[in-house]
């Protein structure tokens, strides 16, 4: 059985990964570092770990197992579950690959680097109405690419 790992701290579609996960009985965890309220009945699980950098995003990457579907807007640690075999979905609705991430973790870095150097390079675009629907079409694919595998014997 796959599981959903949800990086629960500033991740604007909990709400809409509780739904997909429900649809197709798949358990979400959400791993934060603070406590916040889940919905009962939906087979989600709060797990809340210390405070401190990257502390749920390595629980994260220590816990999935190869089928699993994680949901983050942290690329490294998209490509440390990548690299686990897990399905990889970016909070704006971005399925990540191993062919995708390598650029864009380059991108990521020249990005810090520019404000390092007093670039101001901007932020991410509030949620709009169609990114949530772009998100919840994503995830749900990914969810039904990775139960697929699973009964196949690939994951």
């Amino acid at each position: 059985m796959i599981e959903i790992f949800v990086d629960g701290d500033a991740c604007p579609v909990k709400d809409e990964t509780y739904l997909v996960g429900a649809r197709y009985g798949v358990p979400v965890v959400v791993v934060s570092n603070s406590r916040m309220s889940i919905p009962e009945g939906l087979g989600v699980e709060l797990v809340v770990v210390e405070q401190g950098p990257d502390v749920a995003d390595d629980w994260i990457a220590s816990h999935v197992r190869p089928g699993d579907v994680v949901v983050t807007a942290d690329l490294p640690l998209a490509a440390r579950c990548l690299e686990a075999g897990c399905g990889v979905v970016g909070s704006d609705g971005r399925a990540f690959s191993r062919d995708s991430i390598g650029d864009l973790l380059a991108t990521r870095e020249l990005k810090a680097n520019l404000r390092e150097a007093g670039v101001t390079t901007g932020g991410p675009a509030p949620m709009s109405a169609k990114a949530r629907s772009r998100f919840s079409s994503t995830l749900d694919q990914q969810v039904q690419r990775c139960m697929r595998e699973v009964s196949d014997g690939g994951g």
